[in-house]
C-alpha cells in the first residue's frame, strides 16, 4: 500500500496506485455550474480536487483517460465534456505577497505570465500560433492567449487554487501597513480586483468557458464583488459535503488493509478506527448532509505512519496543521472572541448562530466592533476550527469543535491567552504532570488558586460556575500524546466533568487514568467576601455547609462514573478526584477510593 501524504497530483496518485477515495462521481454535478467557488479549510484536499478536474478535462490527456479513470466511477460513464478543454491553472500560493503593492502586482503578473508560458509549451501542438507575452501586464497576455485559442476548436477551463492567499496572510498579520496593503490590492483599481474584472469579462464573452476557484474563506470575493460577481457558491451544498475528506467506511477499509499487512487483529482495527474517529472525524459542511467526514491530510498522515511502522504516530496532530492556532489567536484578540473560545471549550463544545455568514470583508475583520458573535463563528468555521453539527429546533445552526485535535488547539490557545508568560505556563504544566504521573492533585490545585484565579476576576469574562474551574484544569492537563481527553463524557446518560483515558498505544507507560468531578460554591451563597475566603483555614473551608454538600455530591458522582468507566474500558489505572471551588479564591479536593 502507498499513502499519498503531501501528494496532490491526481495523475501520479492514480497511475502509481496510491490510496485514493473515488470522488469522480461528483464531476457531473460540477458540470451543472459554469463559474464555481468552492471553499474548504486549509489542507483539506482542494488542490487534489483541482488536479482531478484538470486531468479529466485536459484535451492533451485523452490518451491517458483509461489509465487514470478507467477503474473509477466516472470512467464507466464519462460526460460529453471529457478531455475537451485547454486547462489554464493559477496557484496564488506561489505568489510572493511581501513588499509594496507594486511588488505584489509584479509578482502576481509574473506568476500568470509564467502560467501562460507553461500553457503554451504544454499545448504547443494544439495552438495554431505563438502567444506573445507582455511581462509588464499579464492581462494583455491573457487576452493574447484567448485570441490564439479561439482559432482552435477548444475552449479554456480556468482553475484557480488558493485565490484568497493574500487575504489569509494579511488577516493573520497584526501590522496596520499589511491591512492597508491588502486594501490597496482590492480597491477599484487595485491589481487583484483588476485581474478578476478581466476574468469576469472573458467569462461573460465565453472566452473562459468554465472557471473553478478554490480557497479557504469568502473574504476576497466579498472585497472584489463588483470585480467578480458571477461566482456560484457550491461549498455549502450537501452534494459536495464529502467531495474532500474521507468517510467512516473508507477509513475502516484502509485500516483493514493495513491490519492484513501488519498481521493485526480485528480488535486492533476497531481500536484504530475509534482513535482516528476521535481525533480526525467530525467535519460537516452542509446542514442537509447526514455524513461527517475525516480531515484527509491528518488521516493520510496517520494511515501512512500506521502502515509503515505498524503502530500509531506519537503526535496525532500533524505539524503541518499546527499553524491553525493563528486563527484562534486572531479571534482571541477581541474580548468577545476570548469569551467565545472559552464558552466553546468549557460548555458542550458548540455555539449557535442564526445563519452562516457567506460574505465578510477585510474591514470587518479589522474592526473590533464588527467582530460580533456571528462573524467570529463563521470565521472559525471557514478555517476548520468549527464545523456544522445540526439545525436546531428554532431553525438556527449549531456549530461545534469537530474533533480532539482541534480541541487541543483551543486548549493551548486559551492557556496562552490566560497565562501569557511561558514560564508561568510551564509551571502549570509541571503541576499537571504530578497528577497523572503520581496522582498528586495538590500542586495543580495550588497553581490554579495562585495563578488562574487572578485572571478569573477579570470582568471581561462572564464566569460563574464549575465550568470555569474545569476550563482551568483542562488547559493545563490537556495532553493528546498520552491521553484521549474528554470533558462531559457521556456515562449512563449523564456527563462526567473531565476524563483522561490513556491512549491504547501509551498504556506501556506508568501514567494514570484520571477522572475529575468539579463543583462550585459562589461567595455570595456562602455569605463571604473574597478576602474572608482567602483567610479561611483548611478546616474552616471544609466545615462550610455548602462546601460539604457539594463535596459529597462530587464524591458520589465521580465514584459512579468511575465504576462505569472501569467496566467500559477494563484494565484502567483509574484515580478519581472531587474538586470543589469556593468562588475564585479557594479549592478543596479529595481523592475518591
Amino acid at each position: 500500500m502507498k499513502f499519498p501524504y503531501g501528494i496532490c497530483d491526481f495523475r501520479e496518485i492514480t497511475m502509481k496506485n496510491y490510496f485514493y477515495c473515488d470522488r469522480t462521481d461528483k464531476i457531473p454535478l460540477i458540470e451543472k455550474g459554469k463559474y464555481l467557488l468552492f471553499l474548504r479549510p486549509r489542507r483539506f484536499g482542494k488542490s487534489l480536487l483541482l488536479s482531478m478536474l484538470a486531468n479529466y478535462y485536459d484535451l492533451a490527456k485523452k490518451h491517458e483517460f483509461e489509465a487514470m479513470f478507467g477503474n473509477l466511477k466516472i470512467g464507466k460513464n464519462p460526460t460529453e465534456l471529457q478531455n475537451s478543454y485547454f486547462i489554464f491553472r493559477w496557484d496564488f500560493s506561489c505568489v510572493d505577497s511581501s513588499g509594496s503593492v507594486d511588488d505584489i502586482k509584479k509578482a502576481l503578473h509574473d506568476h500568470i505570465n509564467s502560467c501562460i508560458k507553461a500553457f503554451c509549451l504544454y499545448y504547443r501542438d494544439q495552438l495554431p500560433e505563438k502567444v506573445s507575452l507582455d511581462w509588464s501586464n499579464a492581462i494583455n497576455s491573457i487576452n493574447e492567449l484567448i485570441t490564439i485559442t479561439q482559432m482552435s476548436d477548444h475552449k479554456i477551463y480556468l482553475l484557480i487554487d488558493e485565490y484568497d492567499n493574500f487575504a489569509n496572510q494579511v488577516m493573520m498579520g497584526i501590522r496596520r501597513e499589511k491591512h492597508e496593503l491588502y486594501e490597496a490590492l482590492v480597491h477599484e483599481e487595485g491589481p487583484l480586483r483588476t485581474l478578476f474584472k478581466a476574468v469576469k469579462a472573458s467569462a461573460s464573452e465565453s472566452l473562459f468557458d468554465r472557471i473553478f476557484i478554490t480557497g479557504v474563506s469568502p473574504v476576497v470575493m466579498s472585497d472584489i464583488t463588483s470585480g467578480y460577481n458571477i461566482a456560484e457558491n457550491i461549498y455549502l451544498r450537501y452534494q459536495f459535503n464529502d467531495i474532500c475528506g474521507f468517510t467512516d467506511n473508507e477509513i475502516e477499509d484502509a485500516l483493514k488493509s493495513i491490519a492484513g499487512e501488519c498481521d493485526l487483529s480485528k480488535d486492533k482495527v476497531a481500536e484504530a478506527l475509534e482513535l482516528m474517529k476521535t481525533y480526525y472525524n467530525g467535519y460537516k459542511f452542509s446542514l442537509d448532509s447526514d455524513t461527517f467526514v475525516y480531515n484527509p491530510t491528518l488521516s493520510t498522515y496517520f494511515l501512512k505512519y500506521f502502515y509503515e511502522d505498524c503502530k500509531y504516530p506519537r503526535q496525532m496532530l500533524d505539524g503541518n496543521l499546527a499553524t491553525d492556532e493563528a486563527k484562534l489567536e486572531y479571534i482571541s484578540q477581541a474580548v468577545s472572541g476570548r469569551q467565545l473560545l472559552l464558552d466553546l471549550l468549557r460548555k458542550d463544545r458548540k455555539t449557535i448562530v442564526s445563519e452562516l455568514t457567506d460574505r465578510f470583508g477585510i474591514k470587518q475583520m479589522l474592526t473590533d466592533k464588527s467582530k460580533d458573535h456571528k462573524f467570529m463563528a463563521a470565521f472559525l468555521y471557514y478555517f476548520g476550527v468549527l464545523t456544522m453539527k445540526e439545525e436546531t429546533s428554532e431553525g438556527k445552526i449549531s456549530l461545534k469543535i469537530p474533533n480532539l485535535v482541534i480541541r487541543g488547539l483551543y486548549a493551548e490557545q486559551i492557556c496562552e491567552m490566560l497565562l501569557p508568560e511561558p514560564v508561568e505556563r510551564d509551571e502549570g504544566k509541571f503541576a499537571a504532570e504530578k497528577l497523572y504521573q503520581k496522582g498528586d492533585m495538590q500542586p495543580l490545585c495550588d497553581f490554579v488558586e495562585q495563578h488562574y484565579f487572578k485572571v478569573f476576576s477579570n470582568r471581561d469574562y462572564k464566569w460563574a460556575n464549575e465550568l470555569t474551574v474545569k476550563t482551568a484544569f483542562l488547559t493545563l492537563l490537556y495532553n493528546d500524546i498520552l491521553y484521549i481527553m474528554d470533558t462531559e463524557t457521556e456515562i449512563d446518560r449523564r456527563y462526567s466533568d473531565l476524563s483522561m483515558i490513556i491512549r491504547p498505544d501509551m498504556r506501556r507507560f506508568t501514567i494514570l487514568d484520571i477522572l475529575v468531578e468539579f463543583k462550585f460554591v459562589k461567595l455570595k451563597d456562602a455569605k463571604l467576601s473574597g478576602e474572608q475566603a482567602k483567610k479561611l483555614t483548611k478546616n474552616e473551608l471544609q466545615n462550610l455547609p455548602l462546601m460539604q454538600a457539594q463535596m459529597e455530591d462530587a464524591k458520589i458522582q465521580v465514584k459512579d462514573y468511575g465504576d462505569v468507566l472501569d467496566k467500559r474500558h477494563g484494565n484502567l489505572r483509574l484515580r478519581k478526584y472531587a474538586v470543589v471551588s469556593l468562588g475564585f479564591e479557594r479549592i478543596w479536593w479529595e481523592e475518591v477510593l
